[in-house]
């Protein structure tokens, strides 16, 4: 064992060979009489011990059969060890993709959803799906699929999923989100050029969607091929046109974005190519199936309409992986939203503050109307000073209270902190001080400054 070289044992029952006269005793009455034992060594490391014996009649081994054990051990232990490599690698695949899909989805007040994924036939693959609460009861869907499967695929993966989570913190549109994707993965590509291995992430597919609970409007954008389906709560079911891009990093110039119209309780399943490429099936009868299937039960909900889909549509295990996300869309009640148009004069603030406290002991949050008053005095002001009119207020009620001030420009506020001699400068300040999160985002008008008040469950 220690040296790795094959042993050949000959059974003597008089003990004049290699074994004491009991074991050759025992051995031959099991008409063994000849052995070669060769341990399975590879890479300095014992992988096991090989054991070949002949019985009765057959003649002993020879020199010429350690040689030729000696060399199937050889070619078995390097097997062996290709095998445990692989093993080790397939479950370090496995985990890793595990931790960087999401492992729960975010409550927010803009859908109800539901994920499901189904990894490629080896447990591994390059399909993701993310749920993103946005600003002003908001939120992003998305889907996604790099090429290929195992680690790099795995990886790839996580790092366009942190990065359509970092790029949707700046609150862009969907198409110019996918504009920034689709630079980064050319420069992640202009990196791994120099890689030996020629791990290439071009190519790569995305669907990014915006659900606003307060208009109903949703804003759809996408590279590649992830699909969208519609159905709508009379229980019709429609493909919407989304203009299909050019695959992430190819610079195909600019994405096209569009707007959806879509009234509460309207379901919107999003997926990846998987769900409808099945063995000997084209895409055009997968989508037929995915449409049958939709319109047969309108009233199931996002989790149920998950599994539904993967039973019908997938009755086989696909051949690649398949990520899927069903969301049931909300609508802010009208009684949670309110909206003040604002005057061009600093003497209007006082007025629309007072008009705010009114409106939040109406909405039972007499708790928040200090902090409110002060958050959107702040705010209201900001825009008057630096801003341009139009002035609008808005405020929103959901699990949290959103206050917001947009205005016609597109200037971007910054915090600083004040000196102690300064008699101004400290309006932001205060506001990311009694706010729970605040921020910018920018409209095709100009801004909105947005800040968020936490509310108690009860």
């Amino acid at each position: 064992m220690r040296t790795g070289a094959a042993v050949l044992l000959q059974a003597d029952p008089a003990g004049t060979g290699e074994w004491p006269a009991g074991e050759a005793r025992r051995l031959l009455d099991h008409g063994i009489h000849s052995l070669i034992t060769v341990p399975l060594w590879f890479r300095g490391v014992t992988l096991g011990l090989a054991t070949f014996w002949r019985t009765r009649h057959r003649a002993p081994f020879g020199e010429a059969d350690l040689a030729i054990a000696g060399e199937l051990a050889v070619r078995t232990a390097a097997c062996v060890d290709n095998a445990r490599r692989y093993a080790r690698e397939h479950a370090m695949v496995t985990a890793l993709q595990r931790t960087l899909l999401p492992g729960g989805l975010p409550d927010q007040d803009a859908v109800e959803v539901a994920a499901h994924y189904l990894p490629a036939p080896d447990g591994t693959g390059g399909s993701w799906f993310d749920v993103i609460p946005l600003p002003g009861a908001r939120v992003a869907l998305v889907v996604g699929k790099v090429a290929g499967q195992g680690l790099h695929a795995a990886a790839t993966m996580g790092r366009l999923r942190t990065a359509v989570q970092n790029f949707s913190a700046l609150d862009v549109p969907p198409d110019e989100l996918l504009s920034h994707m689709d630079e980064l993965v050319a420069r992640l590509d202009l990196e791994h050029d120099a890689d030996a291995h020629g791990t290439r992430i071009t190519g790569a597919s995305c669907l990014y969607a915006i659900h606003d609970s307060v208009s109903g409007h949703c804003t759809v954008a996408r590279a590649g091929d992830p699909g969208l389906a519609l159905t709508r709560p009379d229980g019709t079911v429609g493909i919407p046109a989304v203009p299909v891009s050019p695959p992430l990093g190819l610079g195909g110039g600019p994405f096209e974005a569009v707007a959806l119209a879509l009234p509460a309780a309207s379901r919107l399943v999003l997926y990846t190519t998987g769900l409808l490429e099945s063995h000997g099936r084209t895409t055009g009868t997968g989508l037929d199936l995915l449409r049958r299937t939709l319109a047969a039960e309108p009233g199931l909900d996002p989790d149920e309409t998950c599994r539904s889909l993967f039973q019908a549509v997938l009755p086989s295990r696909p051949s690649d992986d398949v990520a899927l996300l069903v969301a049931r869309t909300r609508l802010l009640a009208p009684e949670n939203v309110a909206e003040w148009d604002v005057p061009s004069d600093l003497a209007a603030v006082a007025p629309l503050r007072d008009a705010c406290a009114r409106t939040l002991r109406e909405w039972g949050l007499a708790d928040t109307v200090y902090t409110a008053e002060l958050v959107i005095s702040e705010l209201i002001t900001n825009a008057l000073r630096y801003g341009t009119p139009p002035v609008h207020l808005r405020l929103l009620r959901g699990r949290g209270l959103i206050c917001e001030v947009s205005d016609g420009s597109s200037t971007a506020p910054h915090m600083r902190r004040a000196a102690t001699t300064d008699e101004g400068g400290r309006g932001l300040f205060l506001v990311a001080q009694f706010a729970q999160r605040w921020g910018t985002r920018y409209t095709p008008h100009g801004k909105v400054i947005w800040a968020e008040t936490a509310l108690d469950d009860s």
